[in-house]
Order: structure tokens, then C-alpha cells, then sequence
């Protein structure tokens, strides 16, 4: 038997299947799917790798197989999703079965990886009856003993650990217990999980639905029914109840017997959805995967999940990778989200991926936002994916008053804070309602340049091209490029002068100004630099709704999906902030955030309002937006993606170059332009290919960076000619400090 393996590297020229022979006593334990040890080329040390196929015969002398690791395997199903992937995303196939292993696992040697906590317990072995009488007739004389036998008979099975510390004993006399026939003493798995202590009310019944509620639920469930794969949008307004549908059809997949994958965008929604879900189904039916739990905890849930324990799973992107057993639905809830979509390698788009397990499972694929992505609502209009609207707040509440503020007018009547005077009057009068209000600022630090007022010079990373921001806590400056920090500069290095000004505005010298304008208001921030302890997300939230803290000042992070019954003010620092961005979904971007963090507003029986700042108040996504006119919005928008060829008239190819000598990668850049510029011609390939040019951040991390942008209908001639390209490349171009990455429909066009 020759076993057909994919060696686990990032080398694209070993980006291909490699034969070794399968010892004839490993054979019974082999299969697709198995991770294998080899020994590869000239190294000394094993390679991982997995096996993709077996055939009978080969024209080469082969190696045999290491070591197989019997109980790790990856499914034959998502091989075959790997390869797909490898090929549609254009890099190694064990780059993407790197995302379907269990967390811990990223080791190239397999005794390393991550392994289950096990703690010993202690239970009785005689009989309780029997134990109560040995007791009474003195049989058992020692008070230590006694002490241990009691505990148990009341408390049953103990970690031996809790046990020595609640009846203050020794494991000397556990052990003698144990060898005198009265207890046996386990080694058993333990769960890390991160919700264990976790304290929920139970709420055991649905609440009611809605007309539309009801009809969008019944077309779901008619897919669930017939066993079809269909897709669907549930495309309602801030508070219409999307997450109480995907409630009630998580709850009709769990009848069925089978499991449902539920994806958010943030980490911050997380909690949020986990306590919502946990009060409706409990804790143990639930498993959570995202970056900020630990990789024990991560490697539990896998294990919870894989072994059918958890039918629920609630994740960000990587969690539609996770080992669900009987999937029956999967939901991607604000699926608009830039973050579905990969940035790192594999480039993959969640969304993608998941319409593709859908189909290969036979099962729906639940789409969900206030404000759709334009290339998936222009799905929906077409009919290849059923639209489902909800036009009303599901608790019958008003959707907020908006207003927009003009900040030209603001700086002509000498108004330069970073508060209009409505949005001013708004906060006090919340504040003497005792309401609460959310400040939005897509900026964190607390100054967005320094810059020299004598010549000009900004005070830029020395490892990118990019301005440094202050951050008044640390007072340092820092590059959210790169995290290179350094002490704050009070002489010009290129003019030698000391009129330093600091200029824009991030959330930390937003809160700095709120709590100098309200002194007696109480205030907490929510952004990158404030969340990056454990739980921190769940911390900060609980805090802002149970503990009456007047202001919420943050990021994105705010945005999206948070229900704040008592907030009934929402202001816009800056709406102009995702408008001046070197992108085609500038005004998408601004309407969406616009849209959600206005949702945040007046979501139960108080009514609610927000005040926009912009200097371009006649925008069509800002006035949109205003009238929460997602409709019109669309229609603008598409007719110009139309005329320009953008999504979802076309897709967009970016193919990035960097590395350490600038001269080298415009080299590469060049020599791979011409190759497909040749290909184009000669072969009538029906694509818009541009000239390689600087990045709009042409330096970070040290590295140079070009891109050359394509313009297409991506398919099977597409892929091809790109992989060909760098197939060239790669054969030419032996060195390791050019690197070559293509991006399909990528999120971050910078």
C-alpha cells in the first residue's frame, strides 16, 4: 500500500502530494485524513504530514512511514474542502488543513501538541452502608479517615486536590483509605471552560414572533424539513429579532437531532450571543471557539464539539472549520462584516467556505444584517438567495431620530471641540435623565499625527510608511502597523524645531475631553487597547449595563449588535473618518457603521437619537444613513459598482509583492506583469489586468510593498493562468526575502 501525503510547509514548490510505503502493520490504522510522521529530503528531523490518498503502484523507490498518530485524523470531507480551498485561494493545501486541526496542534511534532487536562478523582469502592457501620462499631478509628468517608458519602465523586483542602488531610491518608479497599482514586478529563461559573436564568420558552418574524422562520424551517440547500437573508432593521429566529431554528435543527454552527463578527458580540444562547439552551449543549480564550480552553471545545457533546457551536471566522458532527444549519449573523474574510494565508472568506459546506452537507446557510453586504443583497435580488425582510422593531419601538450635524458650521461659530454643541445638549440632557449614551470614534489613541508646524514633517514609524499615534496612558507613540513604540518627540529631527503640534483625534483624547466637559459623569472605553486582557470584551460590556456607567466611548467595536435597553443617545465623532479611505467600499463602510452604531439607540420603550459630526454632510451614504434608507442607498451604489467594475460585476484580484530591497520587488513585480500581460494577449483571456504600483502603504514592517490589481470574472482560466505565473516565479526566483501573495475580493484594499 503507497500512502499519497501532503507535507506540512509553507514552501510553495513542495505544494504537491509525495509517496511514501505503508509498513504493512500500520495498514489497519491508516486512512485519509491521517497525520503522519516521514522523513523528508536530507533533514535529520520527521516532517508532518497528511494523507489526501493511497494507490497500489509507483515508479520511485519510496520511503516508509514513520509514525502514524492513530486517534488524530482529519475527515476525508475536509481534505477534499482543503484542496478546494488550496486551489481557489491560491496557497498550499496544508495551509488550509492547518485550520481544520484541533487548537495546539500547529507543532510539526506531535507529542508536543496540546493534550487534554486530566486531574485524579477520588469515589467510594465499598458500600456506603457498609462504611457507616464500620464506623459505628469503631472499625474505623481514625478521625482523619472518618473525616474523608463523610465527605464523600455527602459529596460523591471529588478532585483529590478540593478533597485534601475541605477535610484538611494529607494524600498519605487518601492513600491508605485507597489501600484498605474504601475508595478508588481516577485519573479523569477535565474541561477548560471559559463558562463554566457562568450564572444564567433560564429562559425556557420563545418569545413571540412577529408577522415577518414568522414568515422568515417558516421558509427556513421548509428548508430544514425537505432537507434542501437553500440560502437565505434575513435582512432586517437594528432590533427587528434576527437572533430570536436564529434561536428558534437552531432549536428545530436540535429536535432533528443534529447541530448548528453560529458565526459573529467580533469578539465582543460573543458574550453577548453565549449568554443569550446559554439562558435558552444551557451550558452544555454550547461550545465557544475564538482568539481570546486560551488554547486548553480552545482545545476543549474542539474536543466537546468533535465528540458530539456540543450541538451548538458560537464562533468568529475560524469556527466554521470546527469538527460539528450532524451539522443541519449553519448562520452567519451581521454576515456584512469585513472580518469574515481572512486577511492572513489561507485569504479565505468565511462566508464562501461556509455556502460551500452547505452544499456538499445538503443544508441551509442563514444569512443575516440591518445592512447587507451590496454584492449579497444583489444575490438576493437576483433570486439566487431567498430574501427575507424585517421592516419592524420586533418589541413594536421607534428606530431613532436622526440627525446630522454640519462641523464647517461648527468651526465658523468658533466651535473647535470635538463636540458640536447639539451633540453637548444632547449628553447633558441624557445625563439629567439618567440615560446612558455611546460616543463613536473609529480611532483609538489620543493623537492621530504629530506634526512639525515650521516644516511640515510628520512623525512617521521607522518600519513603515505610516504616521505614529500617540497614546497619552503609555505616553508613547506607536505604530498600529508594526507595534514599534517609541518616546514622544519634542524636537523636529529634519528642522531641529520645538513647534510640535499634535493633531486628530483617537478615543483615549476623546474620553480625556468627556471627562473634563462632564466631571461628574461616570465613563468607560471600549477599543483595541482596552481589551486585551482575558474576558475584558464581557468585563467592560457588563459594566456599561449593569452598573450604570453614564458613557461608552469606542471603536467598531460598539457597533455591532449590542442591546442596551437604558442607551438612548448615540453620537458620531467623526462619520468622515471610513469615507477618506483609498477604497471602493468607502461609502458601503460609512453607511453600514452609520447604520449599526445608530441601531444602538432606544432599543426597547425609551426613544432614541443620534447626532452625526461630518464635514460632508451631503454624502449619500451620510444621508442615507439619516433616514436609515438602505434601499436607496443600494441604488446608488450599485449603479456606480456597475460603471466602474467593481463587485459584484466583477472580481478583484490583488496580487501584493514585498519584501527588503525595493529595487528587487518592483523587479518581480515587472517580470510577473509581463508573463500575464503575454498570457492576455495571446490567449484572448477577458480580464483587466493594471500595471504593478506602490501599495497605498508602500512600507511596513521594513518591507516594500506593489501590487498589481486584476479585473474579472474569476474562474477556472483565471486560476490558472495566476498559479502559472507563480509557478515561474517561484522556479526562477530563488529568494526567500520576495514574497508573493494573491488576495481574492480582499477586505483591506491598503
Amino acid at each position: 500500500m503507497i500512502a499519497q501525503i501532503i507535507i506540512n510547509t509553507n514552501a510553495k514548490e513542495l505544494n504537491k502530494v509525495f509517496e511514501y510505503n505503508v509498513p504493512v502493520q500500520m495498514q489497519p490504522n491508516i486512512k485519509i485524513g491521517s497525520r503522519v510522521l516521514v522523513s523528508f529530503g536530507r533533514s535529520k528531523n520527521l516532517e508532518e504530514g497528511f494523507v489526501v490518498g493511497f494507490t497500489e503502484e509507483s515508479e520511485y523507490k519510496l520511503k516508509d512511514i514513520v509514525k502514524i498518530e492513530e486517534n488524530e485524523f482529519i475527515e476525508e470531507e475536509n481534505i477534499k474542502l482543503a484542496k478546494w480551498m488550496a486551489k481557489r485561494y491560491i496557497c498550499n493545501i496544508s495551509d488550509c488543513i492547518k485550520l481544520m486541526l484541533p487548537p495546539g496542534t500547529k507543532t510539526k511534532v506531535l507529542e508536543n501538541r496540546i493534550k487534554e487536562k486530566k486531574a485524579k478523582f477520588v469515589n467510594l469502592k465499598a458500600d456506603i452502608d457498609e462504611i457507616k457501620e464500620n464506623i459505628e462499631l469503631n472499625k474505623i478509628k481514625s478521625e482523619k479517615h472518618i473525616r474523608v468517608l463523610k465527605f464523600l458519602i455527602e459529596n460523591g465523586e471529588t478532585n483529590i486536590s478540593e478533597l485534601e483542602m475541605f477535610t484538611d488531610v494529607s494524600k498519605a491518608i487518601i492513600k491508605t483509605l485507597e489501600k484498605n479497599g474504601y475508595i478508588e482514586i481516577k485519573e479523569k478529563q477535565i474541561e477548560r471552560n471559559p463558562f463554566l461559573y457562568k450564572v444564567m436564568p433560564r429562559m425556557s420558552t420563545n418569545l413571540k414572533f412577529t408577522q415577518e418574524q414568522q414568515r422568515a422562520y417558516d421558509a427556513i424551517e421548509t428548508a430544514i424539513e425537505d432537507q434542501m440547500n437553500s440560502e437565505f437573508l434575513i435582512f432586517g432593521v437594528t432590533g427587528s429579532g434576527k437572533t430570536e429566529i436564529y434561536l428558534q431554528i437552531i432549536q428545530k435543527v436540535l429536535n432533528e437531532g443534529k447541530s448548528s454552527i453560529m458565526l459573529v463578527p467580533e469578539i465582543s458580540l460573543t458574550p453577548q450571543m453565549v449568554d443569550r444562547f446559554v439562558s435558552r439552551f444551557g451550558l452544555n449543549k454550547i461550545a465557544v471557539l475564538h482568539s481570546k480564550l486560551s488554547v486548553g480552553e480552545r482545545f476543549d471545545s474542539w474536543n466537546k464539539i468533535k465528540s458530539g457533546e456540543a450541538k451548538i457551536v458560537i464562533g468568529a471566522r475560524s469556527a466554521i472549520f470546527a469538527p460539528v458532527q450532524d451539522l443541519g444549519l449553519i448562520i452567519i449573523d451581521e454576515e456584512h462584516d469585513s472580518s469574515y474574510k481572512s486577511e492572513m494565508t489561507p485569504r479565505y472568506d468565511a462566508k464562501i467556505v461556509a455556502s460551500k459546506i452547505a452544499k456538499n452537507k445538503n443544508i441551509p446557510l442563514v444569512l443575516g444584517s440591518a445592512t447587507p453586504d451590496i454584492s449579497t443583497y444583489y444575490k438576493a435580488l437576483k433570486g439566487d438567495i431567498e430574501l427575507l425582510e424585517l421592516t419592524k422593531r420586533a418589541n413594536n419601538s421607534k428606530l431613532p431620530e436622526v440627525e446630522i450635524v454640519d462641523l464647517r458650521e461648527e468651526l465658523a461659530k468658533g466651535n473647535r471641540s470635538m463636540l458640536s454643541t447639539k451633540l453637548y445638549e444632547e449628553i447633558d440632557i441624557n445625563l439629567k435623565n439618567g440615560h446612558q449614551t455611546i460616543l463613536f470614534l473609529n480611532r483609538r489613541g489620543y493623537s492621530t499625527f504629530i506634526m512639525c508646524r515650521d516644516c511640515g514633517h510628520t512623525i512617521k514609524c521607522k518600519n513603515c510608511n505610516i504616521t505614529m499615534t500617540y497614546h497619552l496612558k503609555q505616553n508613547k507613540l506607536k505604530c498600529h502597523y508594526c507595534g514599534y513604540e517609541e518616546k514622544p518627540v519634542t524636537i523636529c529631527p529634519e528642522c531641529q524645531s520645538q513647534n510640535i503640534r499634535y493633531f486628530g483625534t483617537g478615543t483615549q483624547k476623546l474620553e480625556t475631553e468627556i471627562n473634563k466637559i462632564f466631571p461628574n459623569a461616570t465613563t468607560i472605553r471600549m477599543d483595541v487597547d482596552t481589551v486585551t486582557k482575558k474576558n475584558s470584551h464581557e468585563e467592560i460590556l457588563n459594566k456599561f449595563k449593569n452598573e450604570g456607567i453614564n458613557i461608552l466611548i469606542g471603536t467598531q467595536m460598539v457597533v455591532k449588535g449590542h442591546h442596551f435597553p437604558n442607551v438612548t443617545l448615540v453620537g458620531v465623532i467623526a462619520a468622515d473618518s471610513s469615507l477618506n479611505i483609498d477604497d471602493y467600499r468607502a461609502n458601503e463602510r460609512t453607511f453600514q457603521i452609520l447604520t449599526q452604531v445608530a441601531g444602538r439607540a432606544g432599543r426597547e420603550k425609551l426613544e432614541g437619537k443620534v447626532i452625526v459630526q461630518t464635514y460632508n454632510p451631503d454624502n449619500f451614504a451620510i444621508e442615507c444613513s439619516r433616514k436609515q434608507d438602505y434601499k436607496t442607498f443600494y441604488d446608488t451604489e450599485i449603479g456606480l459598482r456597475k460603471q466602474l467594475k467593481y463587485p459584484p460585476f466583477c472580481d478583484i484580484i490583488v496580487i501584493g509583492i514585498s519584501g527588503n530591497n525595493e529595487q528587487e520587488v518592483i523587479k518581480i513585480a515587472e517580470k510577473l506583469h509581463s508573463y500575464y500581460k503575454q498570457r492576455v494577449i495571446n490567449e484572448k483571456i477577458g480580464i483587466l489586468l493594471y500595471k504593478p504600483l506602490p501599495a497605498p502603504i508602500d512600507k511596513i514592517k521594513n518591507n516594500y510593498r506593489w501590487r498589481m490589481i486584476i479585473k474579472c470574472l474569476y474562474g477556472n482560466q483565471v486560476n490558472c493562468l495566476i498559479n502559472d505565473g507563480l509557478e515561474k516565479l517561484y522556479a526562477l526566483n530563488k529568494s526567500q526575502d520576495i514574497r508573493v501573495v494573491v488576495d481574492i475580493n480582499p477586505s483591506n484594499m491598503m
